[in-house]
């Protein structure tokens, strides 16, 4: 026979740790399912102390290493490309057949496993033509294999001056569609974490002297839709909150855009993780495998890019419309309304007042009635229109404990 219910032990449920704040730690299922209570805007600062120590650190890399590692093709000069036949190639021994050229600064990369690419300024056709020669004859191939590119300067400023005319189209295509979308101020802390995006990608090549080339340029601007994405989502649930602002008592603006982040906070972590596969496949497959350098710059620049995008729609577009919209008078009122409301005092139960408070049997200056006094103290009797006290009133006690009813005893047939 199995254990009638009243003996039988129920195993106690396991608690949950707590933070300093009174919350329960998160755990992974709280991050899948949207149960998470992150506080991002309240301590914004954190964040914002953190992209200013990355700019600071991009700055001091634009300013202490040389700036940008600009590619031939914005600096101009003459590249070759071959690929070597029957041996690995080895950087020193084309550094020093380019030595005895004279093109002791001229930059050797490995694309690959056997290909090259050789860069140095530009030079007369002569010149080309003797270090083709070496080269081929280093690499074990014909002369006609070593493929040659000349690129002069002025092809170089016209690119740059065409990707800066791009990204001035770009911003204002987007301040315009944010503010008939959603509001102007909107529009503003988008861009900001666009700026952003572009301080911290800028100081990251200075730091690594990662090459810049077009590829580069093309994948830049592609990154900066990927973050306006991003934060066009938050923007959006935050927008659908504002409506029901003030239905919840005591809740801030900043608490309701602190609501609507970790509403979609998974929404942002599966976009961003889509976004990285084919990333990873670009860089792995294109560059290291296939040994293509272009679809490497391309890469690396999409890296970089997609970790600052998804990082500053959270951490730096929010946390700046927050803080703006807040110093509205509607909403600045609602902060000061709710820090200034005091806590509601928990109802207590007829004949168990504190010290200084007459009760029933009692008189002024009795101790204050314990847990278990307050327990045993019947709920107040509401008084009827004709000043008859009522029956005990069945509901809730002082500490949240619903007063059972009596249950009716059945009678049993004869």
């Amino acid at each position: 026979m199995s254990e009638p219910a009243e003996g039988r032990e129920r195993r106690p449920r396991r608690r949950r740790r707590l933070r300093r704040d009174g919350l329960p730690r998160h755990t992974l299922s709280d991050v899948l399912h949207e149960r998470t209570h992150f506080q991002f805007v309240e301590r914004s600062w954190r964040w914002a102390l953190v992209s200013l120590v990355v700019i600071l650190a991009g700055v001091g890399g634009l300013v202490f290493r040389g700036g940008l590692n600009l590619g031939i093709d914005f600096r101009g000069g003459t590249s070759w490309t071959f690929e070597v036949k029957g041996k690995d190639p080895s950087v020193a021994d084309i550094r020093s057949k380019l030595d005895a050229l004279g093109l002791a600064d001229s930059e050797v990369l490995i694309l690959g496993t056997h290909n090259v690419r050789v860069e140095a300024e530009e030079m007369t056709e002569a010149e080309r033509t003797e270090v083709s020669t070496a080269l081929a004859d280093y690499a074990g191939v014909e002369v006609r294999d070593v493929a040659v590119t000349d690129v002069s300067p002025t092809w170089g400023k016209t690119v740059s001056s065409k990707a800066l005319q791009a990204l001035i189209v770009f911003f204002l295509v987007i301040a315009l569609y944010l503010t008939f979308r959603f509001e102007w101020k909107m529009a503003v802390a988008a861009l900001t974490a666009v700026v952003h995006d572009i301080l911290v990608t800028v100081g990251v090549y200075a730091l690594v002297q990662f090459e810049v080339t077009p590829e580069t340029v093309i994948a830049f601007l592609t990154i900066l839709g990927f973050s306006l994405y991003d934060t066009v989502v938050v923007f959006d649930k935050i927008r659908e909150n504002t409506e029901h602002l003030g239905s919840a008592r005591g809740e801030t603006y900043g608490q309701m855009v602190n609501r609507s982040l970790n509403e979609v906070l998974m929404r942002s972590l599966n976009t961003s993780f889509v976004a990285v596969l084919p990333v990873a496949s670009i860089l792995v497959v294109g560059a290291y495998l296939l040994g293509a350098a272009a679809l490497e710059d391309f890469g690396l620049a999409l890296s970089v890019g997609l970790a600052t995008g998804a990082y500053s729609s959270v951490f730096v577009a929010t946390p700046v419309l927050a803080w703006w919209k807040e110093r509205e008078p509607r909403y600045r009122s609602l902060r000061e309304r709710a820090a200034t409301r005091a806590p509601r005092p928990a109802p207590v139960a007829a004949g168990a007042r504190g010290a200084g408070g007459p009760g029933p049997g009692g008189a002024p200056g009795d101790a204050a009635a314990g847990p278990d006094d307050l327990a045993a103290v019947p709920a107040a009797r509401p008084a009827r229109s004709d000043g008859v006290a009522g029956p005990p009133a069945v509901g809730r006690t002082s500490y949240g404990s619903v007063t059972p009813r009596p249950r009716k005893q059945r009678r049993r047939k004869r």
